[in-house]
C-alpha cells in the first residue's frame, strides 16, 4: 500500500538532475553578477569612508551569510541525528546551500589579509598592541585585560582558528552532500547510516566552532566585554535564519511548480512551529544576557549595553526587542499565518531583515569616534553593511543555484521519503 502511495506521490519528481540545468546556470551567473556588483560598491566605499568602517561593514555581510550556512548545516545534522521524517524534502535544498561555505571562506580572506599586511587594527583593535583605545587614552599593549587574554587574542591564533572553522564546516558539508547525492544513484541505506554517524560528531563540532567564531569575529571587537551566552545568541540567529531561508526556497520551488504535490500543509505548519520555537529561544537568550549583566551592574560588562544606548542606537535596540521577538512571535502563533504562503513569506523576510539589524547592533558600534562614542547607526557604515550583505548574498545564492542542477530535487531514495511525502500532524 505504502509503495503504491509513494510511487503516485513521486511520479512528477525528476528521475535525474534537473532538466532546467542550463536555466539554473544562467540564474547562477546573474546571482554571481549581483554579488560582484555589491562587492565592488562596498570596495568603492574606501574612497568615502575610513578603511576600518568599510572593513567592519564587510564583516557584517560575511557574518550574516556564514550564520545562514551554519544554520543550514545544523538543520541537516539535527535531521539525521533524530532520524527526522518531515524535513526530508527540505533537506536537499539545505544541502545545496552548503555549497556557499567555500565562497564564504574566500570572502573572509580580505579581512585576514588586511590584518596581516595592512594596519593590524583595521577591524580588531587588539591585533595592534600600539592601538590607542578610543576614549580611554591607553594602548592595547598596556591594558591589563588584554594581557590576560593575549594568549587567545593574537593574530596567529585568530588566523589558525578561522581557517579551522571553515575547514571543519566545509569538510562536514562535503561528507553530508556526498552521502546524500550518492544515495540518489544507488539507494544504499549505508549512506543514511553514514550521515547519522556524521551527525553524531558533527553537532558538537559545529557547536564549538560557531561559538568560537562568534567570540573571535564579533565579541572580541570589544574585548573588554564578558558574556558566557554569546555563542548561544549567535546559534539562535543561525537557526532562525536557516529556517527563514528554507521557507523562501520552498516558496520559490512551489511557485515554479516543482514542489506541488510534494509539500502539504503540514510541512508548512512544521517549519512554522520551528520558526516560532527559535523566536522564543532568541528572546530568552537576549533577555537573559541583558538581565544578568544589568542586574550584576559590573562596569566591565555594562559598558557594552551603555554604548548601544547612545544616540540612535537606543532605537535600534527597541527595534530588536519588538521586531526580533514580539512581532514574529505574535505572527507565528497563528496557524493560518504558518500555512498560508503570503504571510509566512513576509514573516521569513522580516526575520532575515531583523537578523541583519541584530548583527549591525552587535558589530558596528565597535567603530568609535575620538571620544569613544559609537558612530551613528544611520551613517555610511550602514550603507556599506547593506552593500556587503547583498554582495556576499549574491555569491552565496549563485553557489546554491550552481549546485541545484547537480542533484535530484529531493532525496528520492532516502528511506524516510515515503513517510515524509505523507506527513501529517
Amino acid at each position: 500500500m505504502s509503495d503504491s502511495i509513494f510511487a503516485s506521490a513521486s511520479a512528477g519528481i525528476p528521475a535525474a538532475p534537473s532538466p532546467a540545468a542550463p536555466a539554473q546556470g544562467a540564474a547562477a551567473g546573474r546571482a554571481f553578477g549581483i554579488g560582484a556588483a555589491g562587492i565592488c560598491v562596498t570596495a568603492l566605499g574606501l574612497f568615502f569612508s575610513p578603511a576600518g568602517v568599510v572593513a567592519t561593514s564587510w564583516l557584517v555581510g560575511v557574518c550574516f551569510w556564514t550564520a545562514m550556512a551554519i544554520g543550514m548545516l545544523l538543520l541537516i545534522l539535527i535531521h539525521h541525528v533524530f532520524d527526522a521524517m518531515w524535513s526530508t524534502v527540505l533537506r536537499r535544498q539545505l544541502e545545496h546551500g552548503l555549497a556557499a561555505f567555500k565562497w564564504l571562506a574566500l570572502l573572509f580572506l580580505p579581512l585576514l589579509i588586511a590584518s596581516w599586511i595592512g594596519p593590524r587594527d583595521i577591524v580588531w583593535p587588539w591585533m595592534n598592541p600600539a592601538h590607542v583605545l578610543a576614549g580611554e587614552g591607553k594602548s592595547v599593549g598596556g591594558d591589563l585585560i588584554y594581557a590576560k587574554k593575549s594568549a587567545f587574542l593574537n593574530l596567529n591564533a585568530f588566523t589558525v582558528a578561522t581557517a579551522a572553522f571553515f575547514a571543519i564546516w566545509i569538510w562536514l558539508s562535503a561528507r553530508l552532500r556526498k552521502a546524500s547525492f550518492s544515495q540518489d544513484a544507488d539507494g544504499d541505506p549505508k549512506w543514511t547510516v553514514m550521515n547519522r554517524f556524521t551527525a553524531g560528531f558533527g553537532i558538537p563540532l559545529v557547536g564549538v566552532t560557531l561559538t568560537f567564531a562568534a567570540v573571535y569575529w564579533i565579541k572580541s571587537l570589544e574585548y573588554h566585554w564578558f558574556s558566557t551566552m554569546y555563542g548561544v545568541w549567535f546559534f539562535s540567529n543561525c537557526m532562525r535564519g536557516a529556517y527563514s531561508l528554507g521557507v523562501l526556497i520552498m516558496l520559490w520551488l512551489w511557485n515554479r511548480g516543482d514542489f506541488k504535490g510534494i509539500l502539504n500543509q503540514d510541512h508548512w505548519h512544521s517549519i512554522g512551529k520551528m520558526m516560532l520555537a527559535f523566536t522564543v529561544f532568541w528572546g530568552y537568550i537576549a533577555f537573559s544576557q541583558y538581565f544578568l549583566i544589568w542586574n550584576a551592574n559590573v562596569p566591565e560588562e555594562t559598558f557594552w549595553y551603555n554604548l548601544r544606548e547612545y544616540g540612535d542606537w537606543w532605537w535600534v535596540g527597541l527595534v530588536l526587542v519588538f521586531g526580533h521577538f514580539l512581532v514574529p512571535f505574535l505572527a507565528l502563533l497563528s496557524y493560518r499565518f504558518k500555512v498560508t504562503h503570503g504571510p509566512i513569506k513576509r514573516i521569513a523576510l522580516w526575520i532575515l531583515a531583523v537578523i541583519f539589524v541584530d548583527l549591525c547592533w552587535n558589530i558596528l558600534p565597535a567603530v568609535k569616534d575620538a571620544r569613544g562614542h559609537p558612530l551613528p547607526f544611520f551613517s555610511l557604515g550602514l550603507l556599506w553593511a547593506v552593500t556587503a550583505t547583498l554582495g556576499v548574498g549574491g555569491v552565496c545564492v549563485g553557489a546554491y543555484l550552481r549546485s541545484f542542477g547537480t542533484a535530484r530535487l529531493i532525496p528520492i531514495r532516502d528511506p524516510r521519503i515515503a513517510d515524509c511525502l505523507m506527513h501529517h500532524e
